[in-house]
């Protein structure tokens, strides 16, 4: 499951005692014993819940409010950020039976056996099955066109789930009978409201610690917006806190260790009835020192961070630069396909500009391949702070581009006789070469002679900028032009 509190949960689930959901252990991992009960509880997503939405349309327990909504919805977004969550809430409709299938292991048959079911539901009860249909992404061509029936038909309403863009990975007909709802990155302010909540919420650690500043600022920034990863990194800190209480106790205060034990949802572990446990950053750090990259090497993150990567060094912010190259690299992107994309960046931004870029660039290629990781990373670096330290010109860039398009457009001609192939038995006698002008033999070694097509003489392709080592060719090859074209 990639999203937050992926237990399986029934519609007619109610609060059970304590504040616990019925059919939720008190032993639970966090994550799943602070699921959102309604769409209130739902942290972030503001603009997909205000009143009248299509979400609280659908969610609501009367069913002839939720036929006013849409059939079903396509939800998008990256993990963490309350998919499954949302599909759990609208299953929790009066007169609604709620069935879970992943991807990953369901086939058209299990699809085939979920809309014959819905059909009696409807038929024999009156009941609107809620298929949830987790990284429907990963559902071939064929098993998706096996959802159609029952969603065209309303046997079922479908919640499906991705994280990848529904606009590659799901089929138009599915897209067009659903309604696509885009999820947004939790914020910051969203993650430490869920972590205060969780701390003091009785389903979740009741009180029995309580978080200083750093700790609550390093468990938010880990999390990188990933709600589930924030409940499981607090608990894992309060746990670390509680054991560090429980140890201390018994050397300062003479207290027998095994008084000591108990549930970390209490507030009786390492600390006397009613007084939490200090959580502190150091805790935190114990629990989890390591943040996870949200990164997809084969989907929107790959291409959106290595075009921000690019782009970033294009644009000349050295510090961006190397902040999306630790990203990649710490997300295990293969060191090559970077190296790649820097060498072509050295000769479309920098260029003649600074004529070495290429030359680093092609050499931390060369020395990765050699090397590998993770020393390889200095030597990315290297090259990255070269390139985007660098003066930059896309002259030769453009010059190519346009010279293509005239081919394309079949702007060009025959080759000029002087400049044909001689060396072979009869060029002569058909004019090859004749007329030729050596070039070495010329002053400055550049020789007056027509070099292109007819139709393209006097074309300019390469417009040198005043930038960098290119500010020196400005007027060098505008001489050059000159001399070639016989208008000096």
């Amino acid at each position: 499951m990639d999203d937050l509190f992926s237990a399986a949960l029934t519609p007619d689930d109610d609060p059970g005692p304590a504040g616990t959901v019925a059919g939720t252990h008190p032993s639970a991992p966090l994550a799943v014993r602070m699921r959102p009960r309604s769409l209130d509880e739902v942290l972030g997503q503001r603009h997909l819940l205000h009143a009248g939405s299509p979400l609280r349309k659908l969610a609501q327990p009367d069913p002839a409010s939720q036929a006013a909504g849409p059939s079903s919805v396509i939800l998008y977004g990256p993990p963490g950020i309350g998919k499954t969550t949302l599909a759990h809430v609208i299953a929790r409709g009066e007169g609604r039976t709620f069935t879970e299938l992943s991807a990953i292991t369901a086939g058209v048959k299990d699809v085939r056996q979920v809309m014959e079911q819905a059909l009696r539901e409807r038929d024999l009860y009156g009941r609107t099955t809620v298929l949830f249909l987790d990284e429907i992404h990963r559902f071939t061509k064929a098993q998706q066109d096996a959802l159609l029936p029952g969603v065209e038909n309303r046997w079922v309403v479908l919640v499906a789930a991705t994280t990848e863009n529904p606009s590659f990975s799901v089929i138009a007909p599915l897209l067009s009978r659903s309604l696509l709802l885009t999820l947004r990155p939790l914020t910051a302010e969203d993650i430490v409201g869920l972590v205060d909540r969780a701390v003091a919420d009785e389903r979740g650690l009741n009180g029995a610690v309580a978080l200083t500043d750093e700790a609550r600022e390093y468990i938010v920034r880990m999390a990188a917006g990933d709600a589930r990863r924030a409940l499981t990194v607090l608990e894992a800190a309060a746990g670390v806190g509680l054991d560090r209480a429980r140890d201390d106790r018994p050397a300062a205060e003479g207290a027998d260790p095994a008084e000591a034990d108990g549930d970390p949802s209490t507030g009786g572990e390492g600390a006397e009835a009613g007084t939490p446990v200090t959580v502190t950053a150091e805790d935190a750090a114990q629990a989890m020192d390591h943040a996870v990259q949200r990164y997809d090497k084969d989907g929107d993150q790959h291409y959106d961070v290595i075009s921000a990567f690019i782009k970033s060094i294009r644009g000349s912010d050295v510090d961006a630069a190397l902040h999306y190259l630790a990203r990649m690299l710490e997300a295990g992107e293969d060191p090559r396909f970077i190296a790649r994309r820097v060498v072509i960046s050295a000769s479309e931004d920098v260029g003649m500009a600074d004529p070495t870029a290429l030359q680093t660039a092609v050499a931390a290629a060369q020395a990765v391949q050699l090397i590998g990781m993770p020393e390889g990373r200095i030597i990315l670096a290297q090259a990255v702070t070269h390139l985007a330290t660098a003066p930059k010109s896309n002259a030769s860039y453009t010059a190519i581009n346009e010279a293509i398009a005239d081919v394309r457009a079949g702007h060009g001609g025959l080759v000029p006789p002087p400049l044909r192939d001689a060396h072979y038995a009869g060029a002569a006698d058909l004019g090859h070469g004749k007329g030729y002008v050596y070039s070495h033999d010329e002053p400055h070694a550049v020789a007056r002679q027509q070099y292109p097509p007819d139709p393209l003489v006097g074309k300019d392709y390469y417009r040198p900028k005043p930038i960098g080592h290119e500010k020196r060719l400005v007027d060098q090859v505008a001489a050059l032009r000159r001399i070639v074209r016989g208008q000096d």
